[in-house]
């Protein structure tokens, strides 16, 4: 008698197929397969939720690498000018058209410089 009721059960579980309408259902999630594996699908969930975690970090991360590269470019080009301006400013030439136009009674030396010992 146990075994025609073994046999039932088998011939049960055979006869039981996948179908879409019992995938859509959710009754797919029921067997005694997934019922098993629980802990292994929630741990197979977590890595995934944490791979995308990490990759939309990363990409934001990509994002503010490139937005600071181009700062810093600019930063770069806006001192070499400020460098050039300056440079441009303490030539002796325009030093001396300054002091002239400023009307006032300091000269170019004529004499070269000399060490003091």
């Amino acid at each position: 008698m146990e075994e025609v009721v073994v046999n039932k059960k088998t011939e049960e579980g055979k006869k039981k197929r996948t179908s879409l309408k019992s995938i859509l259902g959710g009754d797919i999630l029921a067997t005694d397969f997934f019922r098993r594996q629980t802990k292994l699908l929630v741990l197979i969930m977590v890595l995934i939720i944490f791979y995308i975690h990490n990759r939309y970090a990363s990409q934001q991360q990509q994002i503010e690498i490139d937005r600071l590269k181009k700062e810093l470019i600019d930063i770069k080009y806006n001192a070499l000018t400020r460098s050039s301006e300056l440079m441009e400013k303490s030539r002796q030439s325009r030093i001396e058209d300054y002091i002239s136009s400023k009307e006032s009674d300091l000269q170019t030396s004529t004499q070269p410089p000399y060490l003091i010992k």
